[in-house]
């Protein structure tokens, strides 16, 4: 393991990496322009619906519910899944998830697999252990096509691209498609219908071909063993349905109870991640597509159906556990991973998703990276700052995360340490380097809190030296006072003017 994510190098600290990034012009104007004309469309789209808070409501209830009883619906899911005949495997971090599928893959006798929904095998670097073992992946959703053409990383959840725009897009299919297929056309313009169908005869060839297809799933039904996939383009159906064996990499938060419980997340996913009233593809399957199974195999009495002739589930933990024993924390595993928070936060407006060193930026992988990967590296262990905590995130979180409540309790893991979960094992955390001085201020703000006295005397004194206040801050605190001016003292206390308010006679 080089760095936070497997395969990945070590990232820098977000305030290095996000200082870069607002220095590229071109980058924020492309951020700018798409979270904007994102939001505002999921806005329009949300309004639209009357019982939106009730439906808010009830997706975060089944999630709190299915989060409370994970064990008991995981041991179902695994049930339902294989009675239908497919293979359940139990990952408990990226290096086994990894070494699973490799072998699976192996055990075909293939050498290339098509990908799709594959953000689970981002975080656990996939692509780069099936390259060691001289496996090709292709990733098919077209934003994902983007990011792997052009050896990045991806910086939003559901557009992987939008820090590239069109021009670059056309520049990258021209110089780097034949490399991996089917090359784009000589006169490739920027319109975006043309890059679509350069990408969809560049992929064709990969789908027709491939025998074995990675996926991930939105959700997995437990009653049923039903894996869920949205999706906007027709690559997902193409994957999930074209190849021999398919291997699903689903991190084990995924899950719900019942079928029913789809109904409320099919309506708020897609309002919250495109803005669309009804996603355009949703492809469900269960286990294997040979054999009569409900009716759902086999339809023309010949038991042959749609769907692979093998079919593996890797259940993925990688810090998923250790998170759910966090009380405050554990709510960020309700995420659906919809991407409505990165749309309206203003740090990642200018940042961009790349500063987050991880394949979850925004605030939602402000609080979950750090979670999953624990707080021991630079990035993750200021990955809990890249906030204002105006508190946009919450207002529109379609499972209602209080982002900002986890991310004031993990700058508190940051700076004094503490009790926490790793490996199933409750051990104590040493504060992080560089808070010295935070965690100073905090102790002197404490005792001064505790003693009335003391805190009356100081609030009457600094009101009495208010013309001595400075423009800006000395030490530590001048980088605060960059970017925002110091409030005006008051000639009087709360405390003071209080006292004499009630003193007053009332009129």
């Amino acid at each position: 393991m080089t760095g936070p994510d497997l395969g990945m190098p070590a990232f820098p600290p977000f305030p290095e990496a996000a200082r870069e990034a607002v220095h590229d012009e071109v980058l924020r104007a492309n951020l700018r322009h798409a979270t904007h004309t994102i939001r505002d469309k999921r806005a329009r789209a949300v309004a639209e619906l009357d019982d939106w808070d009730r439906l808010r409501a009830a997706g975060k209830a089944i999630k709190d519910h299915t989060l409370r009883h994970l064990d008991r619906y995981l041991l179902q899911l695994e049930a339902a899944v294989t009675a239908a005949g497919g293979t359940v495997h139990w990952a408990v971090d990226a290096e086994e998830a990894n070494r699973i599928v490799t072998g699976l893959v192996l055990a075909t006798g293939e050498r290339e697999v098509v990908k799709v929904k594959s953000m689970a095998t981002q975080e656990t670097g996939l692509n780069e252990a099936l390259e060691a073992a001289g496996i090709a992946a292709y990733e098919t959703d077209l934003a994902e096509l983007i990011v792997q053409l052009g050896h990045d990383r991806p910086s939003h959840i559901l557009v992987p691209a939008i820090h590239r725009n069109r021009g670059e897009i056309r520049d990258l299919f021209r110089s780097e498609m034949g490399r991996w297929g089917r090359p784009a056309p000589e006169d490739l313009g920027d319109d975006p219908r043309e890059l679509a169908e350069a990408a969809r005869l560049h992929l064709r060839e990969k789908f027709l071909r491939a025998k074995v297809a990675v996926s991930g799933a939105n959700f997995m039904v437990a009653e049923t063993g039903t894996m869920v996939v949205l999706e906007s383009e027709g690559n997902g159906r193409m994957c999930l349905t074209l190849p021999e064996t398919l291997i699903s990499v689903v991190g084990i938060e995924k899950v719900v109870p019942t079928f029913r419980d789809l109904e409320v997340f099919l309506q708020t996913l897609p309002r919250s991640s495109t803005a669309e009233r009804m996603n355009p593809y949703t492809t469900m399957w269960t286990g294997t597509g040979t054999g009569d199974r409900d009716g759902t195999g086999d339809r023309d009495g010949t038991g042959e159906g749609d769907g692979p002739t093998a079919f593996h589930l890797v259940l993925l933990d990688n810090g998923r556990t250790d998170t759910l024993a966090d009380e405050v924390g554990r709510q960020a595993l309700r995420c659906i991973r919809c991407s409505a928070c990165l749309n309206v936060c203003p740090v990642y407006e200018r940042a961009g998703g790349q500063a987050y060193g991880s394949v979850y930026p925004g605030p939602i992988g402000a609080v979950l990276s750090p979670q999953l990967r624990g707080t021991a590296s630079p990035i993750d262990a200021t990955l809990p700052y890249a906030s204002t905590l105006c508190g946009a995130c919450y207002e529109v979180c379609p499972v209602a995360i209080d982002i900002p409540e986890i991310l004031v309790h993990l700058r508190e893991r940051v700076v004094q340490g503490g009790p926490v979960t790793r490996e199933g094992v409750r051990v104590r955390i040493r504060p992080a380097h560089g808070h010295t001085a935070e965690r100073a201020a905090m102790r002197a703000a404490r005792l001064l809190l505790d003693r009335p006295g003391a805190l009356r005397a100081g609030e009457r004194l600094l009101s009495r030296a208010r013309r001595l206040r400075p423009h800006r801050l000395p030490g530590p605190g001048r980088a605060w006072t960059d970017t925002r001016a110091l409030p005006d003292v008051p000639a009087e206390s709360f405390r003071d003017w209080w006292a004499r308010e009630r003193k007053a006679p009332q009129k």
